[in-house]
């Protein structure tokens, strides 16, 4: 009998040895791969009954044991507290990894872990996603993401949802003007509600997985309608209360190292006061990011604005795409795409099916598969034809229907229509040309995608785009 009531306390004893995970590893949480192809997991939390004990720790993947990760000593129990790591877990998953105090029965788990590349979504509306809700992307079990209100899920659009995030940045003002977060019921109708809220982020990382079977994390971080001003660097020891802090304290929630940022933005600087300054803020900018994250390389892919159905001006609204253009030749890894050819779901946003198009051409972009896409080098004339030349063109210049989107400008900016055919050169398939009559005047330029909502079919054999440029000058 003695023995009996020896074991059951025995037992009722290594029952009560739990750890609890407050730190380290939550459910659904992406973890950076390192050089090695792998990640280190450090995690800490709180224990009970197993002071001076070892921690072990076993990583299992589809319901089978990891080779070289059946349970195994990883840390420590002191005094009410525990800490642990877990070196060399390799890029894959889901996981689930399992925690113990040493020959305790008690197992605490945390469920679909991966180990892949994060991607930080930032910038304005055509990146937190305003497409419609209708022939979404399948989620998968390989692309999760650290929502707004910071917990790490399965990803599925929208994965922006600003009312109630835990950046006060995000939140919407009150009645008295005050920023508030949604809650309880009118945060339910507002969801319930919702039919506008795709964006390119998850086509993106679905791609990702496609080309390369590395599991992907994405950390929104977007808000519609904002300027580079609202985006200033310098507001980031505001933390949550200002969209760059915001974005540094979710990039350091996440663990503090990113495989690359997705940006699209500048629409809200198309003006008389923001427009000239842009591009020295957009450039300014992305260094700011990369000293605060400490990776003096990291990838910045962003997207050269779209169009805009509408009769402002656009004279900034093609400055600004101008000086998205010239960013791209003054810094190292920053790399842009154009979506100006792309299918729209209201007056200004990309909409969801080409989504799936702007994600190839990121994808390209972040796996460096492709060069660039065509890049405008000179324009001269040559006996009644303008020659037009790029570089980076994948294969050769290509295009669907008419080719369109080019037009001659006087040195004040106002059209000169002489241009009665554009086409691609049959010798050469670098070369656009121009064919005109008459005579062109003194100082004459051109431009590719003038106005707001130019129609711009030049592609290359890859699918990248040209992008807007221009005024160029005409070498006669």
């Amino acid at each position: 009998m003695r023995t009996i009531l020896a074991f059951s306390l025995f037992a009722t004893a290594l029952s009560a040895q739990t750890l609890q995970v407050t730190k380290g590893a939550t459910d659904y949480q992406v973890f950076q791969r390192g050089p090695g192809n792998a990640a280190t997991l450090k995690l800490e939390g709180a224990a009970s009954a197993a002071a001076g004990k070892s921690v072990e720790a076993r990583l299992v993947a589809a319901g089978r044991t990891v080779a070289g990760f059946d349970w195994k000593s990883a840390g420590k129990v002191n005094g009410a507290t525990w800490t642990a790591t877990l070196a060399n877990v390799p890029t894959g998953g889901p996981y689930r990894l399992d925690l113990r105090v040493a020959g305790a029965t008690a197992v605490t788990s945390v469920a679909n872990l991966l180990v892949g590349d994060l991607w930080l979504l930032a910038g304005q509306s055509n990146m937190e996603g305003v497409g419609n809700l209708e022939d979404l992307p399948l989620p998968s079990a390989l692309v999760n993401s650290l929502d707004m209100t910071d917990t790490w899920l399965a990803a599925s659009d929208p994965l922006h949802r600003l009312p109630d995030s835990n950046n006060r940045v995000n939140w919407r003002k009150n009645a008295q003007g005050q920023p508030e977060k949604l809650e309880g019921e009118a945060l339910a109708t507002f969801i319930a509600n919702r039919k506008k809220g795709a964006g390119v982020g998850l086509p993106f990382a679905l791609e990702m997985v496609r080309r390369t079977g590395v599991p992907v994390g994405l950390i929104p971080c977007a808000h519609g309608g904002t300027s580079m001003a609202q985006w200033d660097p310098a507001l980031k020891d505001k933390g949550g209360d200002s969209l760059y802090g915001g974005m540094v304290r979710r990039f350091q929630l996440a663990g503090g190292l990113v495989k690359g940022v997705l940006w699209y933005q500048g629409e809200s600087d198309a003006s008389p006061t923001a427009g000239p300054i842009f591009e020295e803020k957009f450039r300014s900018f992305i260094q700011a990011v990369r000293k605060d994250f400490a990776q003096p390389d990291l990838p910045f892919l962003y997207v050269q604005i779209g169009r805009h159905v509408t009769s402002a001006s656009a004279v900034h609204w093609n400055l600004v795409q101008n000086a998205q253009l010239k960013v791209e030749s003054q810094l190292p890894n920053a790399l842009m795409t154009g979506c100006t050819d792309c299918e729209l779901d209201d007056g200004i946003h990309v909409g969801t099916d080409d989504h799936r198009l702007l994600a190839m051409r990121l994808a390209n972009l972040a796996t460096a598969s492709v060069k660039r896409g065509p890049r405008p080098v000179s324009a001269k004339v040559k006996g009644a034809k303008i020659v037009v030349e790029f570089a980076e063109v994948n294969g050769r210049l290509v295009h669907k229907g008419r080719l369109n989107g080019f037009t001659l400008h006087a040195p004040d900016g106002t059209p000169v229509p002489m241009i009665y055919r554009q086409r691609v050169s049959a010798q050469d398939p670098n070369i656009v040309e121009l064919l005109f009559g008459g005579k062109l005047p003194e100082g004459v330029t051109l431009q590719h995608g003038a106005g707001r909502d130019p129609y711009l079919n030049l592609r290359d054999e890859a699918g990248m785009p040209a992008p807007v440029f221009g005024p160029m000058p005409v070498q006669q």
